[in-house]
């Protein structure tokens, strides 16, 4: 449990309040489907433009395309669909939901319930789970789009100059309209993908029978085989061949948008037969046609198909970088109510879905990046390299996450957990340790980009607890000042004051000030604290407690899934049901803002005040975001040190 205030030492928010709902009594399994392959297979969904060209050209290093490395190239696509995506994700880790929720912090949250009060190492893992996450958040637009807008080369060689501004030009509309939401959109997105994926079996199966041997690839010996006869370049061809489940992990953190069972089956009837028709029917196109490794995908298609080829996988690669923008959004909502980033300006894009939002400083930054990855890579061929050690440092996090889960959560035996896990976390360094190999040819991007923010958060998580520490040193005991009070007491005035802090066993800063200068006490005073759970979502009856702790004061507590919007006049007004009245219009919220200074001897290396003091600076006002009428708001400032 991790409780949070106003002050900068925590922030809450998280993912919607009344977006997603738990269970889909109402929606069909199809609907449900139709949205899960426009949402969450989008980039999976994609690799087919890059993955089996780049494995086929690492494993030939130059050289001629043999029989042998077609065969091995495919084997190791197959089994690597099979094994990461199918077995890993939609057979096991779909299961370790909280109360319906995926992801990554849903896993930590899962493991620290799990665990108890040994929350450190899980806490670590969700922080280098949520930074690399970042990485692929920045490079899937980059490498989607600029892979798709390359097919237009085939169609017109004069357009080879044009290809990055085109690009370029795509991915700023894209984000400069998150600002709108993808409401939309987002009702094009099933059928677009449903046609794409249509699209790529058809041109897959036109051409399999170019050569039917290329079907001897189902055999799992092909891929040992490769690794055998090719033991000099097998690393690198495995660092490309994990470009065909890049995406594997938006099947988990989606899984509250739509349910297992849909995202389930859309993989299994729709999305993964697609895909391995496809990269069998680029294999054999490329065993009749060595010349077409090129560009094979593009090459499946008659000429007079090319440019709606184009224009619709142009379109899937969009979709595929929403997909992972808006979980960007999503992810720092739930990072910011776990107390891992401070708070964040949210904007809702749609009156009726709270789950469509925008995260102006989050959009921002990923437009800097992935601007800034097209112009120094400038083709998808250049940025493979640097696609791949994000995405599968995530994922082996997610398989940790999964063991402590599946062993304490789930009470497996250890044995049998392991039994179970290790061969998937096996892979998962297998090509993350394969990607380690591109670090200094693009790789390094992501481990930089991961590194600096899981720097960040570190630093807040640290800043903060040492923030907390301090300042409860000095602080007064809310009970003691209560009886205080009641021996003594001041002029009262009428209506009631809320006064927000992180821990309701002291007496706010703000409550200690207005007695001070103004003397007066109200009579009705809150003492409101705001605590993050580990859950998704909490009803109405268990999301307030309320204590009477001495005449005229109240301890409130108010609670909020990692999943939810905290709106604290909506919290206040379920206590009416409790017997307490309560008056917005008679109202005043005592904020405490706080100046924080670096000390002379501090838990943190000065360089890394600077960077917490700069965080708390740039956190949102949390007037705004606890959704508190601003003209019922008095903040109080204080100095404190770091």
């Amino acid at each position: 449990m991790v409780q949070h205030a106003v002050a900068p030492g925590h922030a809450d928010s998280a993912a919607p309040e009344a977006t997603l709902p738990e269970s889909h009594p109402k929606v069909s399994v199809w609907t449900l489907m139709m949205g899960a392959i426009g949402v969450v297979f989008g980039d999976i969904g994609t690799s087919p433009l890059y993955a089996f060209k780049e494995s086929v050209a690492a494993a030939s290093a130059g050289g001629p395309v043999t029989r042998d490395i077609i065969l091995g190239v495919l084997s190791l696509i197959l089994w690597s669909l099979v094994l990461v995506v199918t077995a890993k994700y939609v057979f096991i880790l779909l299961r370790a939901d909280n109360r319906g929720e995926g992801g990554t912090l849903t896993l930590v949250a899962l493991a620290q319930r799990a665990l108890g009060k040994r929350r450190g190492i899980v806490l670590v893992l969700g922080i280098a789970g949520a930074g690399l996450f970042y990485g692929d958040a920045v490079l899937t637009p980059a490498i989607s789009v600029l892979s798709a807008v390359e097919g237009l080369k085939l169609a017109t060689p004069e357009l080879d100059p044009y290809v990055v501004p085109i690009t370029l030009t795509i991915l700023a509309a894209l984000f400069m309209v998150q600002s709108r939401g993808t409401g939309r959109v987002a009702a094009f997105f099933g059928p677009v993908m449903l046609a794409w994926f249509a699209a790529l079996a058809v041109a897959g199966l036109l051409h399999i029978a170019d050569d039917p041997t290329v079907m001897f690839a189902m055999n799992p010996v092909y891929a040992l085989t490769f690794f055998h006869n090719h033991s000099a370049v097998s690393l690198a061809v495995l660092g490309a061949v994990c470009l065909s489940v890049t995406g594997a992990e938006a099947l988990y953190a989606d899984l509250g948008h739509f349910g297992a069972q849909p995202i389930r089956r859309a993989w299994l009837y729709i999305v993964f037969p697609a895909l391995v028709i496809n990269y069998f029917g680029q294999g054999a196109l490329v065993l009749a046609h060595p010349a077409a490794a090129e560009s094979p995908l593009f090459r499946l298609v008659p000429d007079w198909a090319l440019l709606p080829m184009i224009g619709l996988a142009t379109l899937a690669t969009i979709i595929a970088s929403q997909s992972v923008i808006t979980g960007a959004f999503s992810l720092t909502r739930q990072a910011v109510q776990l107390g891992l980033l401070p708070r964040l300006e949210i904007r809702f894009t749609s009156e009726t879905h709270q789950g469509q939002i925008y995260l102006p400083r989050v959009n921002m930054l990923l437009l800097f990046g992935v601007v800034v990855l097209v112009l120094i890579f400038g083709s998808s061929s250049n940025l493979s390299h640097a696609y791949g050690v994000s995405v599968f440092g995530a994922m082996a996090v997610d398989a940790v996450l999964a063991i402590l889960v599946i062993w304490k959560g789930w009470r497996w035996s250890l044995g049998l957990t392991l039994l179970v896990m290790l061969p998937f976390l096996f892979i998962d360094l297998a090509f993350f340790g394969a990607n380690l190999l591109k670090i200094f040819t693009g790789g390094y991007v992501p481990v930089i980009l991961a590194a600096a923010l899981m720097t960040l958060m570190w630093t807040w998580v640290k800043g903060t607890s040492i923030l907390f520490e301090k300042t409860r040193k000095i602080d007064v005991p809310l009970l003691e000042l209560v009886k205080m009070l009641e021996k003594s007491p001041p002029h009262r005035v009428k209506g009631t004051a809320v006064f927000l802090t992180s821990d309701p066993e002291t007496a706010p800063a703000a409550l200690l000030h207005n007695l001070k200068h103004n003397k007066v006490l109200h009579e009705k005073n809150v003492i409101l604290t705001v605590r993050s759970e580990d859950v998704p979502r909490l009803e109405d009856e268990d999301r307030v407690r309320i204590e009477h702790v001495g005449d005229s004061f109240w301890r409130v507590q108010i609670a909020y899934g990692y999943m939810e919007t905290p709106n604290i006049p909506r919290g206040l007004a379920i206590l009416r049901k409790q017997g307490f009245k309560f008056d917005i219009m008679a109202t005043s919220f005592f904020l405490s803002r706080r100046s924080i200074r670096p000390a002379a001897q501090s838990g943190m290396p000065l360089w890394q005040d600077k960077v917490f003091i700069s965080l708390a600076k740039s956190a949102s006002d949390a007037t705004d975001f606890f959704q508190i009428p601003t003209g019922r708001v008095v903040e109080v400032g204080t100095q404190v040190t770091v």
